[in-house]
């Protein structure tokens, strides 16, 4: 099975399949599912009919619709790895915000650093002692660079990047088909017939992307080597494995291979850890030996307080006061108001000293891989052609035959049918899983017994979908 919608002949039934799953079992599925969360739920739907209509499409971010359940739940309350919604129901959280509660909802040293600084101002455009030893803590954390404060990763890239363009003199960034780093509009292309074109979904998009980016595929190294040919690419911007789509992982010497190129041809190499924070203390850079001359990392970098860092080799600091000391006075295009404040440096100090440990990496990494392998076995046992990608803390189920090995693999993985189904009859069994793809995360919070519930409702899920025929 290559994953795509097929014609099941082998089973006599000339019914359409779905990565596996027979069409007419996976609506039956997603129907009842359907019917059930919307009977359980009656609390949240009436304070959205009568509420939300002040939102532009009834949400207050535009994602928020890519939920696969019929309305919204209305979250109460979220404690360790667990949400109440007002319905009533716990739910065992393995969202986790995305990856923005990596660490668990609210850690403990994180909420006292947050009630401590209320009291003493949320911001006033200057340091604190808490910034200096912020400071050291990233350093040894992620390593020795030299550190800038934003308030998202999307903030954090994008002023990274006019530093590598302003410290090679060159205008293109080199993106990897079916990346993701935020929303920073240089990373808004594809490949297409192996050529570099925008992304076709963008919204009011009137500027030419491709003139200060190229794409290559993911795990190629010939096709980055003969784009850093040209000569024009300041940097190469990478997350360390592709998160945001069916997970792909680096093959052997890929990573090794970038830095390589990199010097080769005199771009930098930035290493966006904004999901791969979750492979271990110092993230997958530290775990693996990376040596990148930027680095990028946020969401839960503060334990959910809006807050991402961003760093350079002190090479690439003493190139960029150069151009700095010659540049014309006036306004940089870098930084926010309401950046480096100093509760994202209490609440950064709070996580990087007291919740980003190694202990608490050890219990995450733990639970992780208890998940992926009940995870395989259920697939194994029902004869599923799916697999199973684990990044550390991270854990993905994906509805096709693995492994991936590119963004175009990726986006052909990728089974929105069945997993709105999967996702929903998850929550129904008190499961929450990532809106866009089948990520989960394992928190320090995370108890055995929440994982082996996620399995066990996995494995029902899966019982019906590949059962035997009636």
């Amino acid at each position: 099975m290559d994953g795509h919608s097929t014609t099941d002949t082998t089973g006599g039934t000339g019914s359409d399949t779905i990565a596996g799953v027979r069409r007419d079992r996976l609506l039956a599925l997603a129907a009842r599912e359907a019917r059930r969360f919307s009977a359980s739920r009656p609390k949240a739907a009436a304070a959205l009919k009568a509420r939300a209509g002040t939102y532009l499409g009834g949400v207050p971010m535009h994602w928020m619709r890519d939920w696969p359940m019929p309305h919204l739940p209305l979250v109460a309350e979220a404690r360790g790895a667990r949400l109440t919604d007002i319905d009533g129901y716990e739910i065992d959280d393995f969202c986790l915000g995305d990856t923005g509660s990596m660490f668990g909802h609210s850690p403990k040293p994180v909420a006292r650093a947050i009630r401590r600084q209320a009291a003493r101002g949320l911001t006033y455009m200057l340091p604190t002692e808490d910034a200096l030893e912020a400071g050291q803590l990233l350093t040894d954390r992620f390593g020795p660079f030299l550190w800038q404060i934003a308030t998202t990763a999307t903030d954090a890239n994008r002023f990274a990047i006019r530093v590598a363009r302003a410290v090679t003199g060159r205008a293109k960034i080199l993106v990897f088909h079916g990346c993701y780093h935020g929303t920073v509009d240089d990373t808004m292309v594809a490949l297409r017939d192996g050529q570099t074109v925008m992304r076709p979904a963008l919204v009011g998009q009137v500027q030419d992307l491709t003139l200060g980016a190229v794409c290559c595929e993911f795990n190629d190294l010939e096709g980055v080597e003969r784009a850093l040919a040209a000569g024009d690419v300041a940097a190469i911007l990478t997350e360390p494995v592709m998160t945001n789509s069916c997970m792909v992982l680096p093959e052997p010497g890929f990573l090794d291979g970038l830095r390589r190129l990199a010097d080769e041809h005199g771009a930098l190499l930035m290493i966006d850890e904004t999901h791969t924070i979750s492979s271990g203390l110092g993230g997958y850079s530290r775990v693996h030996g990376l040596s990148p001359d930027m680095f990028v990392v946020g969401k839960c970098v503060a334990g959910g307080m809006p807050t991402a860092v961003w760093g350079m080799t002190e090479d690439v600091a003493r190139r960029f006061e150069d151009y700095d000391a010659a540049r014309a006075p006036g306004f940089s295009g870098m930084g926010t108001t309401l950046s480096a404040n100093p509760m994202q440096f209490a609440c950064l100090r709070a996580t990087l000293s007291d919740v980003m440990t190694q202990a608490n990496y050890a219990h995450m990494e733990k639970g992780a891989l208890r998940l992926s392998k009940g995870l395989q076995a259920a697939i194994d046992r029902h004869g599923a052609p799916w697999h199973v990608v684990r990044v550390g803390a991270r854990v993905e189920f994906i509805c096709a035959p693995g492994p991936l090995k590119n963004g175009t693999e990726a986006a052909a993985a990728h089974m929105p049918e069945v997993e709105a189904a999967v996702h929903t009859a998850l929550l129904n069994r008190g499961s929450l899983i990532a809106p866009f793809h089948n990520m989960m995360l394992v928190s320090p919070a995370t108890k055995k017994r929440q994982i082996d519930r996620l399995v066990a409702a996995f494995d029902e899920i899966l019982s019906e979908l590949f059962g035997d025929a009636a």
